[in-house]
């Protein structure tokens, strides 16, 4: 049966379940959970495993690695990986550090990732329903937990796509101004998924060179085949979502363009409106010797008209053109 072993003494952030299978002897799997490293949680995997420090360091709290990694050492595999979370409506990367080695593994993260957080209470109160519980291989805990962070993604990738569609509807609305905001935030939500995502393949195929001496290598290699293909599929549905962006970011563009347009066509009708009314009037206001109308009785209405039928022969000019 799994069990929960409590806190260690030193530590809160560090919790353990062991998933036992009675059927078996002197064979079980240690999960160590470790959250929000510090100084206590680091010494304490260095005393009880005896990691590279260099290892050790890099999962450290205040530690945030650049760009995933896999090292394989004589007795462990020490992996950084980075997940998509949502914070404020906008993608960011948090990191897990695992180490992988016979009967044990551990992870190392921030503890806002939910997915983890919830398939350790899994391990814990419904061990007995894992494959792990069957095969008892740390390979095949660390490829189910994979897997429940790699379906993790999907929901997320929803949100894209429910953010597309608002963006497509706002867009068609002809709210361009508005449109624009929403395009660069879903922009940079993919742009951050595409980061986190990039060396996921790489990695999974990493993992595929592990070997266990419980399960077949046949076998295992099926599972982790399953975990290159939700990265693909993950990665096949951000570059759909790229596109689909680009042609609605195009798309806004152009309508912005001919709203542009519509308005200066209307500045320049009535910059030249202008500009012929003030050219009459001022010729007018010279008041020199012939000036007609100018100091004749109603000579002020029949100016006046003059100018309304100038600028009536303007738009009529404009619209036979059809720049109106």
């Amino acid at each position: 049966m799994p069990k929960e072993i409590k806190e260690e003494k030193s530590t809160r952030n560090i919790q353990v379940v062991e998933i036992d299978n009675p059927r078996t002897i002197n064979k079980k799997i240690t999960w160590v959970n470790v959250t929000n490293a510090g100084k206590r949680e680091i010494e304490y995997l260095r005393k009880r495993y005896n990691f590279n420090l260099n290892h050790l360091h890099a999962s450290s709290s205040n530690v945030f690695a650049q760009r995933p990694a896999v090292h394989k050492c004589d007795n462990y595999i020490f992996a950084i990986m980075h997940f998509p979370i949502y914070i404020n409506d906008t993608v960011i990367a948090t990191e897990v550090d695992f180490f992988i080695m016979h009967g044990h593994i551990i992870t190392v993260h921030n503890g806002n990732l939910q997915a983890l957080n919830d398939f350790f209470n899994l391990c814990k109160k419904d061990g007995e329903a894992l494959l792990t519980f069957k095969l008892e291989s740390s390979s095949i805990l660390l490829y189910e937990l994979l897997e429940k962070l790699m379906v993790s993604c999907f929901p997320l990738l929803d949100k894209n796509s429910l953010a597309i569609n608002k963006v497509e509807e706002i867009i068609f609305a002809q709210e361009q101004r508005r449109a624009v905001s929403h395009i660069l935030s879903l922009r940079q939500n993919i742009i951050n998924f595409h980061k986190i995502m990039h060396s996921h393949k790489k990695i999974l195929t990493s993992f595929m060179e592990i070997r266990s001496k419980l399960v077949p290598n046949e076998q295992l290699k099926g599972y982790y085949k399953k975990l290159i293909d939700h990265s693909i599929t993950i990665w096949e549905i951000l570059e759909n979502q790229k596109e689909i962006v680009q042609i609605l970011n195009s798309t806004n563009e152009s309508l912005l363009n001919s709203h542009l347009n519509d308005t200066m066509k209307t500045l320049t009708v009535f910059s030249l409106i202008s500009f012929y009314l003030t050219l009459f009037v001022a010729i007018f206001t010279m008041r020199a010797t012939g000036t007609p109308w100018v100091d004749e009785p109603g000579g002020f209405w029949i100016i006046m008209c003059l100018l309304t039928l100038i600028t009536a022969t303007i738009i009529l000019i404009f619209r036979r053109k059809k720049w109106l």
